[in-house]
């Protein structure tokens, strides 16, 4: 998918923004369209006050002069814009290819809509196709993996648990300072039983599976953004 049509959908997210919103910005390679939009309306005097999901996010916001709080000096957003590595069924979302799900999560919980860009390649009959991202405490690790692979017995996974590492083949570190699993699970018939089993296990710090937070998505197609509704 091009990045034009990428950022076809991140402009039409844009449109739902109003001056003087609080707004969450997304991570990843769909979310960076919007935050780069979002700029060229704040250079052109558009007024928000964001939070950003990431570090590498707030780095691009502050490049582009967009205003940045966080979520101690307020409580709730207006709007959160991100994107997603799977859409599912009413618009039910695997999140955490850029390892940002803890935050992005809660953002989009204190947010009053929260709205997806993506492209048709993320657009999936059920959920499971993408490894579902579990970010996870360092102490116990091994305790914790084998919790995480007696669930994924439990619930008929059809692959293997696999700890995340960086370029450099050392272990990936969240901007939370946690590690992440990568649960390759196929199939995920009933993801709501999913997320309850899995925020029970104690070495589990949150999922990426993001159950009834997403409003609306705009997906970009070779035949233009299509605009999905939940």
């Amino acid at each position: 998918m091009s990045e034009d049509l990428k950022r076809q959908a991140a402009a039409m997210a844009l449109r739902e923004v109003r001056s003087g919103m609080r707004v969450g910005l997304g991570t990843g390679s769909t979310a960076r369209h919007f935050v780069d939009l979002l700029g060229e309306q704040v250079a052109n005097g558009f007024e928000c006050l964001c939070v950003p999901t990431s570090e590498v996010t707030a780095r691009q916001a502050l490049s582009l002069n967009i205003p940045l709080t966080d979520l101690d000096t307020i409580d709730r957003l207006d709007v959160t814009i991100d994107g997603a590595d799977e859409i599912g069924p009413g618009l039910a979302l695997i999140k955490g290819a850029g390892g940002a799900l803890l935050r992005e999560k809660i953002v989009a919980t204190a947010s009053d809509r929260m709205l997806v860009i993506a492209d048709s390649s993320k657009l999936v009959e059920t959920l499971g196709r993408f490894p579902l991202p579990v970010e996870v405490n360092r102490f116990g690790l091994g305790a914790t993996r084998r919790a995480l692979e007696l669930v994924m017995l439990a619930h008929g996974a059809e692959d293997k648990l696999q700890l995340r590492n960086d370029a450099a083949g050392t272990a990936y570190v969240t901007d939370g300072g946690h590690l992440i699993l990568d649960a390759f699970f196929g199939r995920i018939s009933d993801p709501e039983a999913l997320s309850r089993v899995l925020l029970d296990i104690p070495g589990v710090v949150q999922h990426g599976l993001f159950l009834g937070l997403c409003k609306r998505a705009y997906v970009a197609t070779p035949d233009g953004v299509r605009t999905l509704d939940n």
